[in-house]
């Protein structure tokens, strides 16, 4: 039974060396998914500059169109005062070229702003863009080694499980289940050393027979507090 113990805590060490690799495999997960999200915010801010400069040259290109409609207007309106025999018409005409002349340079206004407008968000996009890709690059950079030191641990978990398995066969099942449950009950900590006395898991003192049976080695005690597996290390002889 001393032997099954010692290969016990040896497959405790195992499982929480396993258990630090999956912690921090994890870890490096949530890190290139971090990264990943700082690019997508950047990737959302470009894009939405484009939609932005994209509305403005949609608004840009309707405002020419309504200025090549009034000029057109002005020019029909223009050819119609010759035909024109009264006064009064002709004064109402007149007043139309005036409106459409007031209207377009009201247009043309606008439409240097929209144009202005455009040239200052293209330089922000440009700029955007060389930052996105600097981004890119230098994310793409931490990610492969965030992924090397993945490959490490997953290599170290692969080999500790090899490891494991070999182990395993040397522990009858039912002691192997129970020491399961406790990992599971005890944040990974089943197998715990008794020493001057008492269980060092919980630090409680051990009735003084259990801690005598411990010396034989027979049989499997656990903590009466703690519910721990116990063992035993005999100092070595010198």
């Amino acid at each position: 039974m001393r032997n099954k113990l010692m290969i016990l805590e040896d497959l405790q060490e195992l499982d929480l060396k396993s258990d630090g690799s999956q912690a921090r495999i994890q870890d490096a997960l949530s890190e290139i998914e971090a990264l990943d999200g700082r690019l997508q915010e950047v990737q959302a801010a470009v894009e939405a500059k484009a939609v932005e400069i994209e509305t403005i040259e949609s608004e840009r290109q309707t405002l020419e169109e309504n200025l090549s409609l009034e000029n057109v207007n002005i020019t029909r309106s223009e050819a119609n005062l010759k035909g024109i025999t009264t006064q009064k018409e002709y004064q109402a005409v007149n007043k139309e070229i005036a409106s459409a002349k007031k209207l377009i340079t009201e247009l043309e206004d606008q439409v240097l702003q929209k144009i202005t407008r455009l040239d200052e968000l293209k330089v922000e996009l440009s700029a955007m863009q060389a930052d996105l890709a600097a981004l890119d690059q230098n994310l793409g950079s931490q990610k492969e080694e965030i992924r090397a030191r993945i490959k490490s641990e997953e290599t170290s978990v692969a080999s500790d499980a090899k490891l494991r398995g070999e182990k395993v066969k040397a522990i009858p099942a039912s002691m192997l289940k129970r020491y399961e449950k406790l990992r599971e009950a005890r944040k990974g900590i089943a197998v715990v050393e008794a020493r001057d006395g008492g269980c060092l898991g919980c630090n409680m003192h051990i009735p003084p027979q259990m801690y005598n049976n411990l010396y034989r080695g027979e049989e499997l005690i656990t903590c009466p507090h703690c519910m721990r597996i116990l063992i035993l290390k005999q100092p070595q002889q010198g």
